[in-house]
């Protein structure tokens, strides 16, 4: 696989769909409409999907690819496919809280291993080179020329003040009796994908998620966390959270910093 020709294509359709999802956010209104599954959807999320699709299918068109919005895509697996969530967090866009994403990753036997995720409110982006290491970007995110770039690395996590970070959106009681189990300096909250990119970035050591999630909302935050030295496993078994699954739908699962001490459920 080319990477080199991959990461490029990757992070310029990533900015592209950033602009059309600010051009919306921008409006006085905009409609919301609800899916089969009750969950918002937006103008946002489809023109961002349909440029990143059409993208991607032009780029590489050998190549499966997966998005949220087009349910026929929910149907096939493959050794490797691109999965797609166009706009993460579209409860953060619709309330105008800042904390959604765009989400582009690439899947090999199971495992995310290139990813990128832009926070466009937040004027952060985070993606996996060529050779896999993750850096963020900072500058004016030129769809061509790429700005000054930091690798970043998990933080060397102290287990007895650990910081956490939680779901903004979908914080529950499960939750919160989970992270009771361990020593907590401080919690955080974020939307989207962003939570990832906390842990891998060192400012978070751990994210627990007990509830429902999808492989194309944690994909590409999970490339980025790999990249960066962190883990995401199953929170049952603590065994590695894998792709290509029935349904496409996750286990719960917990991101964390190696250094952090697991407890069980």
């Amino acid at each position: 696989m080319n990477y080199d020709l991959m990461i490029p294509v990757m992070r310029r359709l990533a900015l592209q769909a950033g602009e059309k999802i600010m051009e919306i956010y921008g409006k006085d209104d905009f409609a919301v409409k609800l899916k089969s599954d009750d969950s918002p959807v937006t103008a946002a999320d489809e023109k961002a999907d349909a440029l990143i699709s059409e993208g991607l299918r032009a780029a590489f068109p050998d190549i499966m690819l997966v998005t949220e919005e087009q349910l026929e895509t929910h149907t096939f697996t493959n050794d490797m496919f691109f999965i797609v969530d166009p706009l993460d967090g579209t409860k953060e866009f619709i309330n105008r809280r800042g904390d959604f994403t765009v989400n582009i990753a690439f899947v090999e036997n199971g495992i995310p291993t290139r990813g990128i995720v832009y926070a466009p409110a937040k004027c952060r982006m985070f993606f996996t080179q060529a050779d896999g290491q993750t850096v963020e970007e900072t500058g004016r995110f030129d769809k061509e020329i790429v700005g000054d770039l930091t690798p970043i690395s998990v933080a060397i996590s102290d287990n007895l003040a650990l910081n956490v970070v939680a779901s903004k959106s979908h914080r529950d009681l499960a939750t919160d009796e989970y992270i009771k189990k361990y020593s907590v300096k401080e919690m955080k909250s974020a939307g989207s994908s962003l939570k990832f990119c906390l842990v891998a970035a060192g400012e978070a050591d751990i994210y627990p998620r007990l509830g429902r999630t999808m492989e194309w909302d944690t994909a590409a935050g999970h490339a980025i966390l790999k990249g960066a030295g962190g883990r995401v496993v199953r929170f049952d078994d603590h065994a590695p959270l894998t792709y290509g699954k029935d349904s496409y739908e996750n286990p719960f699962f917990i991101a964390y910093s190696p250094v952090v001490e697991l407890k069980l459920p």
